[in-house]
C-alpha cells in the first residue's frame, strides 16, 4: 500500500442527554457493542514477558535517562475509531486509553560539578492510569485504574500509579540531578509530552527546558524493526485473513459491479477472518482509476476490458498486513494487460531473487541512477521494468513505476524503519512494484508482505495467493 496511514487518535469522550426511551435502548446496545469491541482488541498478543523485555531494552538505550510514552485517548464520538498509540502498545500490550508509561534506565553514581554526590539509580517502569469515570464507562466499557485490584499483574508491568502522580515522578527524577534533562525522551509533537516537560522545567525553576527532550521514536523505531516470532505469527494471521478477503473480491469482480461493492465484500471477509479493522482504507480502482495510486472513493462501475487494482488488507490483534492484486474485470487479461502484468510480476521476482539478509536495503525513487548501490531492491525492480517492454511511443516503462518498492509492516501498515540499514532476520516489509500508464488506462500493482526468517531466507506471507496471470484468472473463476 503506497498511502501513509496512521491510526485515529481523537481526544475526549462521548456524553450527551437521553431524550427518549428509543435513544436509551439504542445507547444500551451501542454500549454493549463498544464494550465487546474493547474486549476484542488484542484478543491475541505476544507473551507479557516479551513486552517487559522490550521495556528493559528501551531502558538500556536511555543512558540513565527517562522516557515517557502516552496512550491514545478515546474518541469524542462513538462513530470514531479508537486505536491505541503504537509505541505505547508495543511497549505495554495495553489498550487502556489515556495513560502513560515511564521507563527509567539504570544509571551510575555521579558527582555534580559542585561536588554533590548523586547516588546510582536502578531500572524502573511505571504505568500511569487515569481515574475511572463510572458514567462514561456505561458508554465505553469498564476500565482499569491504579486502585484496581491486581492492576499491575493484569497489565504485566512492575508498577501502576495514578496518572496524577506522573509530574511528581518526573520532577523528582530531574531534581535529584538537573543534568538528567539531557537524557529525557518523549514523543515529538505530543501535547501531553509538552505539558509534562513544562512541569519538569518548573521543578528546575525554568519556564521551558533549556534542552528539549529527544524523540523517543528514534529509539522505538530501532526496536520495532526486528519482529519476534510471536509478532510474525500475528502478521501471518492478518495476512491469512487478507488472502481470504482478496480471493472473495476476485470472485465477485464482474462488469457492471461497483468498485465499492467489491470493497465491502473484502472488508466483510476480513472481519469474518478475525480482523478487528482494515489496515488502511481499501483501494479498488478500475479503468483509469487503476493508474491513480491513492484512489479511494471506489465509486466507479467496472466495465469489461478494464483492469482493477485492489489494495486491501486487515489488522489482526493490532498487527497489519498489506496486499495488492490486479485483475481483469472481464475475467481474462488482454494481451497488452498480460504483458504489463508479467513485467510487474517479473520485477517483484527480481527483487526477491536479489535479496540477501544483512546486505539488501530498500532504496527508493531518488536512488535509481546508474551510480546507485547494487544492494537496493528498489533499483533492481526498476531496472527490470525499464528493460522489459515499451509504452505506445516506444519508450521504456521505468518512468511509469512512480513509487517506492516497499515499506516496513508491523503494528502500523507503514511501520517505522531506518531504510539506510539493511534488512535482516526479523525484518517484515512489502515488495510492491507497479506500472501505471494513464494513456492506456492500465495500472498494475502486485504487492506481498515478506519476512526474513531465522536462516536469512525471504518468506512471502501470501505465497498461497495467486501471483501469475493464469492463477489470477483461475481464481476469478473460483478455481
Amino acid at each position: 500500500m503506497q498511502k501513509q496511514v496512521a491510526g485515529l487518535r481523537a481526544g475526549g469522550s462521548r456524553a450527551g442527554g437521553l431524550r427518549s426511551v428509543g435513544v436509551v435502548r439504542w445507547v444500551a446496545v451501542l454500549a454493549l457493542v463498544l464494550l465487546m469491541g474493547r474486549v476484542g482488541y488484542g484478543l491475541e498478543s505476544v507473551p507479557k514477558g516479551e513486552y517487559h523485555d522490550r521495556r528493559v531494552k528501551l531502558g538500556a538505550m536511555l543512558h540513565g535517562g527517562a522516557a515517557v510514552v502516552f496512550a491514545a485517548h478515546e474518541p469524542a464520538m462513538e462513530y470514531q475509531d479508537y486505536r491505541q498509540d503504537e509505541d505505547f502498545y508495543y511497549l505495554t500490550g495495553s489498550n487502556e486509553p489515556g495513560g502513560a508509561l515511564v521507563v527509567i534506565g539504570e544509571g551510575p553514581a555521579t558527582v555534580t560539578r559542585l561536588g554533590t554526590p548523586v547516588p546510582a539509580h536502578g531500572y524502573r517502569e511505571i504505568l500511569f492510569l487515569p481515574m475511572r469515570n463510572p458514567v462514561l464507562e456505561k458508554y465505553t466499557g469498564e476500565k482499569l485504574d491504579a486502585a484496581t485490584a491486581g492492576a499491575a499483574e493484569k497489565l504485566g508491568v512492575d508498577a501502576v500509579m495514578p496518572l496524577s502522580e506522573l509530574p511528581g515522578v518526573l520532577g523528582a527524577f530531574v531534581q535529584e540531578d538537573p543534568r538528567r534533562v539531557r537524557v529525557l525522551w518523549a514523543p515529538e509533537g505530543s501535547d501531553e509530552a509538552r505539558a509534562a516537560m513544562r512541569f519538569t522545567a518548573n521543578v528546575l525553576g525554568q519556564d521551558e527546558l533549556q534542552i528539549p527532550p529527544q524523540d523517543v521514536a528514534d529509539l522505538t523505531t530501532k526496536l520495532r524493526m526486528v519482529k519476534s516470532a510471536a509478532e510474525i505469527e500475528l502478521i501471518r494471521k492478518a495476512t491469512d485473513a487478507s488472502i481470504a478477503s482478496q480471493l472473495a473480491g476476485m470472485r465477485a469482480i464482474k462488469p457492471g459491479v461497483r468498485e465499492r461493492t467489491i470493497a465491502g465484500i473484502e472488508v466483510a471477509k476480513l472481519m469474518e477472518g478475525g480482523c478487528e479493522r482494515v489496515s488502511y482504507p481499501s483501494i479498488v480502482g478500475s479503468g483509469f482509476n487503476a493508474t491513480v495510486l491513492h484512489y479511494s472513493t471506489n465509486e466507479r462501475v467496472m466495465e469489461k476490458g478494464d483492469v482493477v487494482v485492489i489494495d486491501a488488507a486487515g489488522e489482526y490483534s493490532m498487527y497489519a498486513s498489506d496486499l495488492t492484486r490486479t485483475m481483469p474485470v472481464g475475467g481474462k487479461f488482454t494481451p497488452r494487460q498480460r504483458e504489463i502484468y508479467e513485467i510487474v510480476l517479473g520485477a517483484q521476482q527480481a527483487a526477491r531473487d536479489a535479496f540477501v539478509a544483512g546486505k539488501s536495503k530498500m532504496g527508493g525513487v531518488a536512488m535509481r541512477g546508474a551510480d546507485a548501490p547494487a544492494d537496493l531492491l528498489d533499483k533492481v525492480a526498476y531496472d527490470y521494468i525499464n528493460t522489459h517492454g515499451k509504452d505506445l511511443h516506444g519508450e521504456p516503462l521505468g518512468k511509469y513505476f512512480v513509487h517506492g518498492l516497499g515499506h516496513g509492516v508491523g503494528i502500523d501498515v507503514h511501520d517505522p524503519a531506518d531504510y539506510a540499514k539493511p534488512f535482516d532476520v526479523g525484518s517484515v516489509f512489502t515488495i510492491e512494484p507497479g506500472i501505471y500508464i494513464p494513456e492506456e488506462k492500465i495500472g498494475v500493482r502486485i504487492e506481498d508482505t515478506f519476512y526474513v526468517d531465522a536462516s536469512g531466507k525471504l518468506i512471502d506471507f501470501a505465497e498461497t495467493l495467486p501471483h501469475t496471470a493464469d492463477e489470477v484468472e483461475a481464481a476469478m473463476r473460483g478455481r
